[in-house]
Order: structure tokens, then sequence, then C-alpha cells
């Protein structure tokens, strides 16, 4: 089931006997358990009828005792087994999660990783349980989330400002979340988040981010590309390297996309690439600055930065360094 049509039912006071809630973004898996925890129960209902359990700490007898227990002055009971995926019993759910208690509400939140849904225990979980598969999105899947978020909050957002968020922050839901609730501490339902606003509450320099190398890229401006690497040197926590390689892959991906696909009109090539049609023109121009050549020559010094980030094959090499060699064999070829 998907994450919204979840949130829907939850919100309706549609709840299930058993919820498996697993896979690599931990956003939506928290985003529901947090709901039940606070949700299903009233406040004074919680002390009798509210269990929470840990996957290191706890086995299937715990669980099964706890969620076959009858609800004490409430319509039910609540279960929640954080970080279910470190649980060494959890198969021997099998038999509860096939006749649950009606009147119970188990959780079972698997971080990090999803559950094998090909094992037994997976195909018998996945006919009885409510599943959330809950997976990392694509770059470029992250500012158009951040623009349906914001609505439901009934929020707005600048094309600019979601794409700076996305820039700066990844894919780490949490974390742009976080930053979002910072934002709109001041602001009024229907307002707009701007980009100056997201470079004022999250602290971006407004000349000196990954968006502005980015732009700055997209022309060659070589002194412009120059300062901001010698700012990210300066401000290495704000712009750590490895956020600075993952970010200049994804540029440069849809820079080759956009290249690939030139003659495409402004709305196909906002579909391919991912990206909001306000920026398809600096795609363009992109496309034109670089050779396929370069291109090429991007990826292959790409990988070979980020490896030299980790410490492998160049130990002394610095991020300035790394960067300067990097913008050096692009613009070389």
């Amino acid at each position: 089931m998907k994450y919204e049509k979840i949130m829907q039912d939850l919100k309706a006071g549609i709840y299930h006997p058993v919820y498996l809630l697993h896979g690599a973004e931990s956003f939506f898996i928290d985003s529901v358990t947090g709901y039940i925890e606070n949700n299903a129960l009233i406040e004074g209902e919680r002390s009798f009828n509210q269990e929470i359990l840990y996957g290191k700490e706890t086995d299937f007898k715990t669980v099964v005792d706890n969620a076959r227990q009858f609800p004490m002055m409430a319509e039910r009971r609540v279960v929640i087994v954080r970080e279910a995926q470190a649980m060494r019993t959890l198969k021997s759910l099998q038999s509860y999660i096939e006749k649950p208690s009606p009147q119970t509400v188990l959780v079972l939140a698997h971080k990090n990783k999803p559950l094998d849904k090909r094992t037994k225990f997976g195909k018998s979980v996945s006919k009885s349980a409510v599943i959330l598969d809950s997976k990392k999105l694509y770059d470029n899947q992250v500012p158009a989330w951040i623009s349906t978020y914001l609505r439901s909050q009934k929020l707005n957002i600048d094309p600019q400002a979601s794409q700076l968020l996305t820039e700066y922050l990844g894919q780490d839901l949490s974390k742009i979340v976080n930053e979002i609730d910072k934002i709109k501490i001041n602001l009024k339902v229907g307002e707009k988040i701007t980009a100056k606003l997201v470079q004022d509450v999250v602290g971006i320099s407004r000349e000196y981010n990954v968006f502005e190398l980015n732009k700055a890229l997209s022309i060659w401006d070589y002194p412009k590309i120059m300062r901001i690497i010698y700012y990210f040197e300066e401000n290495p926590k704000a712009n750590p390297l490895v956020m600075v390689i993952s970010n200049l892959f994804g540029y440069f991906t849809k820079v080759a996309i956009t290249q690939q696909n030139i003659k495409a009109s402004d709305a196909e090539l906002a579909r391919k690439t991912g990206v909001n049609p306000f920026f398809v023109k600096d795609y363009r121009l992109a496309a034109r600055t670089f050779s396929t050549t370069q291109i090429k020559q991007a990826f292959l010094s790409l990988h070979r930065a980020d490896r030299h980030s980790k410490g492998l094959g160049m130990k002394s090499a610095t991020p300035l360094g790394i960067m300067q060699q990097l913008i050096f064999e692009i613009q070389s070829v």
C-alpha cells in the first residue's frame, strides 16, 4: 500500500491489525509509526494499552504476548516494534501475523533495508499485513515531493527554493522536513517559501552553493567556479565533498539526457530529466556548453574524485585539490 493511502486511512480512523513498514527511506516509516503511536489511542489509554519494543531487545514471544492481551478500557491495543530488522526471531511471528488479534495494532518498523518478500515469511506477511515499501526517492523526484509535502501543509514553494533544498540536502527527506519545519515557523497558511527564505533560514550562502556551482558550470564561468570551490574548502561542514560530488553526478546526468534529447520540447525534457520546466533552459544551455567528450570525461573524473574523497588511490588529496583536478580534467579534453 502506498504511503499516502496508509496515512489517508489512518487519519480517517481506519486501523489494520498488522503493519510491516520496511525499506531504505526511514522518513515514511517514521511518519506512519509516529502517527499510530500518537493517534491510535488517546493519552489516557496509552499507559495500559501501548507497548514500544525494540528489535535487539525483544523476541517473538514477547511481541505475541503483548499483542494477544485484551485492551483495558480502550478500543484497541498498540504494539510497536522499532528496529524490527534487528529482531532475531522475527520470522517466528508468521503464525501470529496470519491470524492476528483484531483488537491489536501491531507495527513492525523494519528500517534501512527491505524485507525479502520472496521468502516463506515474506510471502505470508504480504498476504496478511498492510505493507509499506519505503524506497528512497531518486534525486529528480525530490523537488516534486517537496512541493507535494508543502501543499499538504497548506504552503507553497518557488521552483528555485525547492531545487535549492534538493541540491543542498540531497535525498534525505528527514533533513529536508526538519529544515522546512524551521522555515515555516513564521509563515501563514498559503504563503510561499522563496529561495531567499531557504538561504536565510537554512544557512546557505547566496553566492556559493551547489546550485550556483551548477549555474556557473552551465556557462563555464571559470572564475566563479573556482570562487565557489574555494568557498567550499573554507566551509567544509556546510559543503561536504561527498555531497558536492553526488550533486555533480546528478547534474551531469541531466546534462547528458538533455544533450541526447536536445530537440525534445521543454515539457518532454522536464519529464525525462525530472526537473521543473523552469530549469530546462539551464540544462539546454549546459548541453551546448559541454561536448559529448567532456560529459563522458566528467563522469570518469567524478568516479575518480569519489574514490579519492574516500581515501582510495590518493590518500593525501585535499577536498580543494580533488575539485581543482576534477575541473581541470573536464576543461582539458
